[in-house]
């Protein structure tokens, strides 16, 4: 498959890494054509590996992964043109985070979403969000973590939503494990868990941890 990957920072790469392991042609995509980290990365992950725009890296993929930063998340795919997202699978696993006075804060939060805004703003693009409730290494590895763990999918389509599953399934998650959570409104709880998630993180000084689900019989 011909993905594209937005985003040069420690996700985007490690996704682009992980693809490109498994054997798709991906384009790590940018502001600038000449942008260093994108092209260190392309030269050394694989032949299958290129550096581009965010237009150049969404013209030719099959799936679009936006893989920036939430809060300029819509800026980013404006770049890429909707054109070039129209009907395609577009994977977002964002959050809207920035420090203020030392403090996270999400924006947007709890009345909306990243996952929704983008669905808004490209209407013709099928809107998955998934993968931004755990570090970027346990996304492509999820045996970093012992046991059980679970992974969250949201919404509108339900065939972009499957694909998105096997594209998991590639990366190692069990299908039984990634949990359908509905419509891309669920983008709102998702991106929401992140303050609990730094929390954790800081409690256990590590990032390599997830949650599990559990429910009664």
């Amino acid at each position: 498959m011909r993905c594209a990957v937005l985003g040069t920072g420690e996700v985007g790469r490690t996704l682009g890494g992980r693809l490109v392991e498994l054997g798709h042609e991906v384009t790590l995509g940018s502001r600038t054509k000449d942008n260093p980290v994108a092209l260190e990365w392309a030269t050394a992950a694989a032949a299958r590996a290129h550096a581009g725009t965010f237009a150049e890296a969404a013209a030719t993929a099959e799936m679009v992964i936006n893989a920036v930063s939430g809060r300029v998340a819509l800026d980013a795919l404006r770049a890429a043109g909707a054109e070039h997202l129209d009907g395609k699978v577009l994977v977002d696993v964002s959050n809207p985070l920035a420090f203020e006075d030392g403090q996270p804060r999400l924006d947007p939060v709890e009345s909306d979403s990243v996952g929704e805004q983008i669905q808004r703003a490209f209407p013709h693009a099928r809107v998955v969000k998934t993968l931004n409730t755990v570090n970027c290494r346990v996304m492509v590895e999820p045996g970093r973590v012992p046991g059980a763990h679970h992974l969250f999918v949201c919404g509108e389509d339900a065939g972009a939503k499957e694909q998105v599953r096997a594209l998991l399934v590639g990366f190692g998650w069990p299908a039984e494990r990634v949990l359908d959570l509905g419509g891309i409104g669920a983008a709102r709880a998702t991106e929401m868990y992140l303050p609990l998630w730094l929390a954790l993180m800081r409690q256990f000084g590590t990032e390599d941890f997830n949650i599990e689900v559990r429910r009664a019989d």
